[in-house]
């Protein structure tokens, strides 16, 4: 398979600082080589704001994801599979307008709901509201000047492992049509999921911020919280929605290497996205 990495190294517009500085760090623990060693022809592609950028959050998270939006298009144009390495969550938005094409679902690992909105935010984190901006919630401006993208219907939304979540977040969430599978709900219902999200759409977005995991089996950055999904279940799963979904693109976001001393989520890390592209070799889109 031919994949594409793109690297966007931003956490919240600071270039290389923070999870900003996961990208490069999984390019140079050797992830390229890893997946070309498994039969898949790799280019590597980063993904800069202009150098006379201004680095606020939201105006160079929304321009990030204009550029993102042109790579992913061209990634698919040209029969690779868009692989997105990022600091943020945001970035999600840029990808599904890369791979605007009839009607796609989302299925999104992470340990937070990235649900918020700037009226129930109370950090006024903008990566905190990723999921709720590419459902069409709130940043409906600025997300429409992103090319391609249309929002996604709540109901071909998963969310997969979220347990950490603000008070107002939560009441949005059990109020919206997204289904949420915490981790023990996963583990009892992600196949009869996957199978009612297969009635509704047939490609998925894959994100997988890599705070899903449980800490026992690494850490990922300041965000990560206990009772997490083991490493295993993420793989499997991946395995899973690659057997039911043609995937369209995916993502891998969060990483902040300053956390990961013993250099297990560099290793996990690599492990999923191996997973990814051995389950987007399973189906290919229109099948």
């Amino acid at each position: 398979m031919r994949i594409q990495l793109l690297t966007v190294p931003y956490d919240s517009g600071h270039y290389g600082t923070r999870m900003g500085g996961g990208p490069d760090a999984l390019i140079a623990s050797g992830l390229p080589a890893r997946l070309s060693e498994n039969g898949h022809d790799v280019r590597c592609v980063e993904i800069l704001l202009p150098a006379t950028a201004f680095p606020a959050e939201a105006q160079s998270a929304f321009a990030l994801d204009r550029l993102i939006a042109e790579r992913v298009r061209d990634s698919v144009a040209a029969g690779a599979l868009p692989i997105v390495l990022s600091g943020n969550c945001i970035s999600s938005v840029g990808t599904l307008g890369g791979v605007a094409h009839g009607r796609i679902g989302i299925i999104w690992f992470d340990a937070h709901g990235d649900f918020n909105t700037p009226e129930t935010t109370i950090g006024g984190f903008l990566d905190g509201m990723a999921l709720a901006v590419a459902t069409g919630r709130c940043w409906t401006s600025v997300a429409a000047t992103i090319p391609g993208f249309r929002p996604v219907p709540e109901p071909c939304v998963l969310l997969v492992g979220a347990r950490d979540l603000d008070p107002a977040e939560r009441k949005l969430l059990d109020a919206s049509d997204v289904t949420q599978l915490p981790p023990p709900r996963f583990r009892a219902l992600f196949g009869s999921a996957l199978d009612d999200l297969a009635s509704r759409v047939s490609e998925v977005n894959l994100h997988v911020d890599l705070d899903v995991l449980d800490p026992a089996e690494g850490r990922v950055n300041v965000y990560a919280a206990p009772d997490g999904l083991r490493i295993d279940e993420v793989v499997s799963a991946i395995e899973d929605i690659g057997r039911r979904f043609a995937i369209r693109a995916a993502a891998l976001t969060a990483y902040d290497p300053a956390y990961d001393g013993d250099g297990r989520v560099r290793a996990a890390a690599a492990r999923i996205t191996s997973s990814i592209a051995g389950a987007a070799s399973l189906r290919t889109p229109g099948t």
